[in-house]
């Protein structure tokens, strides 16, 4: 069923052809939420309605501000801690044993045992929905030992088996860490665990799989799938990447400025999109296979938008960064004196080049330290040994000064924009900051400069005057990109810059970071876990397993012959953005990843590796897979 976005007051909507799986479990009808702020109350929700049944997964797509989020924060009545009111509409919700009730007019207290228990919720930013002051196993017992009212020794048993279920390795070791000591895919895992603890009858899912590699992705949705039809769970899941999308919706809403523009099956939307804005945002996915027998990266042909003539982006064969066996490792200490006594191998003997002008991809799963070898080139984290140089510049043997001075050529994108922004300063001190510390600009110049960086990542100028917690995932991730430009660096590495984007303004910024590129002759080192994206903008890939790279080359080599058994079970797991390609689960069968934990006294063996092309080399040294 299509329905445009004329229509949308009507409560009485048809739902009868959409799907035959079971009773509604949250109706939504005419939901209007606004949010006070310095220029007047804005629109975040307006008019929107749709059913969710029972075993039934209802994705709701559109870009960053069109109102996904807050509809989701409405039904867990949360969005009124962020500064949101409901101003009208119903949503109504069937408990378990008991009447259907409307949550917009539910009591906190009532709400507070709903909470958590019958409807739990998947954050997007993990870092921000976990306690840092808290061991894991105690943020997952406190669900199951108030709602479930279990023992604390039944409560962490629970807590154990649900680790196992979302794959994460050493669980019992993980359960006594807290959040900052895991990897942002394993804080995201641990967020999953925490809402499906209680085994709730609606699971509210907004942008769950953003910050996981596509194996675990593969794994969790397929996990969320198998959930749905064993309990009936009703999923509504939130999302931006529409091969997720083709991979787990049954029944897709797709949302446009605060307004449901249209609904339909899975099918209907993918195969036959009726509203110009589905169209355009299905033509802005980039798909695996696009870039098959093109030697070099080119920007997306995105509808509606004056592009000019799309050119290959070459590059130079002039060589910007030299890595060469760099070894990152942390201490783990332990006894009375802490000593150390045993490292975490974090990137191990990893060696590399970059050419002016292109773009090296890293990829892997969480954890096999591809962030690290990014904050390890920076020296935001000491590497142990190896050679970094920028520019023919050494930049292990700088001191403090040399290092700051140094920085002004390379910048960092980080994969969480809301731990990277400071919540207390305006946009525009924060785009600004930079220029600021290394004087590069001053007074009307800098104000300039400002204002052409937010033109520049696409964000309206009046956003300037606003602070981080006013704006969606998407655009924070946007000012980040523009302070990352803010000095005109030689290298920026950008590690998971785009994952927390919806995929027009993602396909936007990749065109943006890709003319910048062409025109700057920036260099990038490209860290993301999804395949379709670096597909499109690599012009050389390394495939990360266990600190290693496990196997490098140029992307068409990568892609369309992976050698490393690894490489070809990561390319495997790859959703397609197609609704009748759907991966089994009983296709993913991933190795549980080996601890890189190892004792003191352990010496790693050197990375050998063999060439079976011109420039693809792979692993021959055991890595572990």
């Amino acid at each position: 069923m299509l329905v445009n976005s004329g229509a949308l007051g009507d409560d009485m909507l048809d739902y009868e052809n959409t799907s035959t799986i079971g009773t509604p479990i949250a109706e939504i009808h005419g939901l209007r939420v606004e949010f006070q702020t310095k220029d007047g109350p804005v629109v975040g929700v307006s008019d929107v309605s749709f059913d969710i049944n029972s075993g039934e997964t209802v994705c709701v797509v559109g870009e960053s501000g069109s109102g996904k989020s807050v509809s989701s924060l409405s039904l867990m009545r949360l969005v009124e801690f962020g500064g949101g009111e409901i101003t009208g509409g119903r949503l109504l919700f069937n408990r378990k044993d008991e009447d259907q009730i409307d949550l917009a007019q539910t009591e906190p207290n009532l709400m507070r045992s709903i909470r958590g228990n019958e409807i739990g919720m998947i954050f997007q930013e993990p870092m921000t929905a976990l306690n840092p002051v808290f061991t894991v196993e105690r943020q997952l017992t406190e669900g199951l030992r108030l709602h479930k009212g279990l023992s604390k020794i039944e409560a962490s048993e629970k807590a154990l088996e649900l680790m196992r279920e979302v794959r994460i390795p050493e669980p019992e070791r993980r359960l006594k860490q807290y959040p900052h000591e895991l990897s942002g895919g394993m804080r995201q895992r641990v967020v999953i665990a925490m809402a499906l603890a209680c085994e709730p009858r609606l699971l509210i899912a907004d942008e769950p799989t953003t910050a996981l590699d596509v194996t675990i992705q593969a794994e969790i949705l397929a996990l969320m799938d198998r959930l749905k039809r064993e309990t009936g769970t009703a999923v509504m899941f939130i999302t931006h990447d529409m091969a997720v999308v083709a991979q787990m919706a049954d029944r897709v809403v797709v949302m446009f400025r605060g307004e449901k523009v249209e609904e339909g099956t899975v099918e209907e939307i993918f195969e036959n999109p009726q509203h110009p804005y589905t169209k355009a945002l299905l033509a802005a996915v980039p798909k695996l296979g696009e870039m098959t027998g093109k030697e070099y990266p080119e920007p997306m042909v995105l509808m509606g938008r004056d592009q000019g003539a799309i050119e290959p982006i070459k590059g130079s064969d002039e060589v910007l960064l030299e890595v060469e066996n760099l070894t990152t490792r942390f201490p783990v200490k332990g006894g009375f004196f802490r000593r150390t006594v045993a490292n975490v191998h974090a990137v191990e003997d990893l060696s590399f080049t970059i050419n002016k002008g292109q773009t090296l991809s890293l990829v892997g799963e969480s954890g096999c330290g591809k962030s690290t070898a990014g904050r390890s080139i920076l020296r935001l984290v000491d590497p142990q040994t190896g050679a970094v140089r920028l520019g023919g510049q050494d930049i292990m043997a700088l001191d403090t000064n040399g290092l700051r001075n140094a920085r002004l050529d390379m910048q960092m994108i980080f994969q969480d924009p809301f731990a990277s922004l400071n919540p207390q300063m305006q946009l525009s001190d924060q785009v600004a900051e930079p220029m600021h510390n290394f004087g590069t600009l001053k007074g009307k110049a800098l104000q300039d400069r400002v204002e052409m960086l937010f033109d520049r990542v696409e964000l309206p100028r009046s956003f300037m005057r606003r602070y981080p917690h006013e704006l969606s995932g998407g655009q924070r991730q946007r000012v980040a990109i523009a302070r990352a430009l803010a000095l005109n660096p030689k290298l920026i590495i950008a590690d998971e810059a785009v994952s927390a984007l919806d995929v027009s303004v993602q396909a936007q910024v990749l065109n943006l970071m890709m003319e910048l590129q062409a025109e700057l002759d920036l260099s990038f080192l490209f860290i993301s876990h999804d395949m379709a994206v670096v597909e499109r903008v690599s012009h050389n890939v390394g495939v990360m397993y266990l600190g290693r790279i496990v196997e490098m080359g140029p992307r068409s080599a990568v892609f369309e012959n992976p050698q490393h058994p690894y490489t070809q079970a990561l390319m495997k797991a790859v959703p397609i953005a197609d609704p009748r390609k759907r991966k089994d689960e009983k296709d993913l069968n991933f190795k549980p990843i080996p601890s890189p934990i190892h004792t003191a006294t352990y010496v790693a063996e050197p990375s050998v590796y063999r060439e079976v092309g011109p420039g693809h080399k792979v692993l021959v040294t055991d890595s572990g897979y």
